[in-house]
C-alpha cells in the first residue's frame, strides 16, 4: 500500500448482462453502476453536463443503443444537471461531416428529444468551427483544439462502445474522448499521418477516390494514387479498400499517432476535474469503429458494462476481459482466438493499443492498474 493516491489501483466497476428479473434488466445495471462509480457526485444542480456518445455512421447498427443513453440523461436529471446529448463532426466525407447531416443521421439511429429525453447538440457546431483551444503539458502538443460546447459545459459523461479499431487497435473512453469531442482541425492534429498505395495490391477500384474527402486520391490510368500534399490523414481509404493496398509507415507512425491521441483525450478533461465519468459498454465488439457504414459480426460474445471515473484504467479493465473470451465463430479473426490471447493486435497487426496506458499514466491521464469490482 502506498500514501500516494496516483499509485493506488483505480476502481473499474463491472456488471454482466445476466438477467432473471426486473431489477437484474441493463437499464437496472446501468443506475447501479452510476451509483456505485459515484457519478453522482460529478453532477451539481444546474450543471450543463455533456453526455458524449457516438450515434454511428448511417448504415452501422452496432452503436450504443438511445435507450442506454436516456437512462444516463435521467439519472442527471434527478441529480438537477441539465443533460445534453453530444458527438462531433467527422474529419472524413459520410454522413456526419456536418452538423445538419450529422443530425439526420442521429435522429435516423433513434437519438432525438423524443427517445432521449435531452436535446441533441453536435458540439463543434454547424461545420466545426466551433473551436476552442486547451492548454496541456503533453509531449507533441502544449494546446489542443477542442469542441467549443465540450469545453463550455459544466460535466461530462462519456458513454462508448468498446470495440476494434484499424488505427488505434481498440476504441474506448479514451478515443472517444480524444477524436469524439475534437472538431475537425483537432481530428487532423491527431492523425496527422500520410497514406500511399502499394500498386502491386491495388486494383484500381475506386473505392479510396470515392471517400477521400479532400480530393488527394485519384485514379490514374488502373491504378490509385495518393497526392501527399493534399492528404489530411484521415484514413477512410484504408477502411475501405478491398485489397488493404494503402499504407504507412507503421513502425515510425503509430506511436506518435497514438500519443498524439492520449494528449487530445487529456484536453478533453482538463479543467473538469471531478466532473468527468466514464462508461463503456462491452457489447457487440466489432472489429471496426461504429464509423464505417456498416456492421460486421462480434468477434467475441457480449461481455458487460463498465464504469469508472478512471477512462484509462476504464479501457484497461475492458481489453483484459476481450482477451479473456474466446472468439465468436465465423468473425473476422483467423488467429488469437483462444481464451487469453490478444484479439484487437490478431485484428490489426501494426496497431500499439498499448501506448494509450503508457502515455496515458505519463501525462496524467488515469492510470492502468485497476481493481474490478463487479456489481450484482
Amino acid at each position: 500500500m502506498t500514501d500516494d493516491p496516483r499509485q493506488e489501483p483505480a476502481k473499474v466497476y463491472f456488471a454482466d448482462l445476466r438477467a432473471r428479473a426486473a431489477n437484474k434488466n441493463r437499464t437496472a445495471k446501468i443506475k447501479k453502476l452510476f451509483e456505485a462509480a459515484g457519478f453522482a457526485d460529478t453532477v451539481a444542480k444546474g450543471d450543463l453536463t455533456a453526455i458524449k456518445v457516438h450515434f454511428g455512421e448511417r448504415g452501422c447498427d452496432t452503436h450504443i443503443s438511445p435507450s442506454h443513453a436516456r437512462t444516463v440523461v435521467e439519472l442527471v436529471k434527478a441529480r438537477g444537471g441539465k443533460p445534453f446529448v453530444t458527438d462531433t463532426n467527422t474529419l472524413y466525407s459520410g454522413s456526419r461531416h456536418n452538423a445538419v447531416d450529422h443530425l439526420a443521421t442521429a435522429v435516423e439511429h433513434g437519438f432525438d428529444y423524443a427517445v432521449l429525453g435531452a436535446p441533441v447538440v453536435i458540439a463543434d457546431g454547424l461545420d466545426s468551427s466551433n473551436v476552442i483551444e486547451v492548454e496541456i503539458a503533453g509531449k507533441h502538443f502544449r494546446k489542443v483544439k477542442i469542441a467549443g460546447d465540450i469545453v463550455r459545459a459544466d460535466g461530462l459523461m462519456v458513454l462508448s462502445h468498446f470495440k476494434g479499431h484499424e488505427l488505434a487497435g481498440f476504441g474506448g473512453a479514451v478515443k472517444n474522448l480524444a477524436m469524439g469531442c475534437a472538431p475537425r482541425a483537432g481530428k487532423q492534429d491527431q492523425h496527422c499521418v500520410r497514406f500511399a498505395v502499394d500498386l502491386k495490391k491495388c486494383i484500381g477500384c475506386g473505392e479510396c477516390v470515392a471517400v477521400c474527402p479532400v480530393g488527394a486520391a485519384a485514379l490514374h490510368g488502373k491504378k490509385a494514387l495518393i497526392e501527399k500534399s493534399l492528404c489530411i490523414g484521415c484514413g477512410e481509404c484504408l477502411t475501405v479498400c478491398p485489397k488493404k493496398a494503402m499504407r504507412i509507415d507503421w513502425h515510425t507512425e503509430i506511436v506518435p499517432f497514438m500519443e498524439r491521441l492520449v494528449e487530445y483525450a487529456l484536453g478533453a478533461v482538463t479543467g473538469k476535474a471531478g466532473k468527468t465519468a466514464f462508461l463503456n459498454f462491452l457489447t457487440n465488439v466489432t472489429p471496426d469503429c461504429d464509423c464505417v457504414p456498416w456492421s460486421d459480426a462480434p468477434i467475441v460474445p457480449d461481455i458487460g458494462f463498465l464504469a469508472s471515473t478512471d477512462p484509462v484504467a476504464l479501457d484497461r479493465a475492458c481489453l483484459d476481459l476481450v482477451n479473456e473470451q474466446a472468439a465468436c465463430p465465423d468473425c473476422k479473426l483467423e488467429h488469437g482466438l483462444a481464451t487469453g490471447e490478444d484479439k484487437f493486435t490478431a485484428l490489426w497487426k501494426w496497431t500499439r493499443g498499448d501506448v494509450t496506458f503508457v502515455h496515458g499514466q505519463a501525462v496524467g491521464l488515469g492510470r492502468p492498474r485497476y481493481e474490478l469490482v463487479r456489481i450484482e
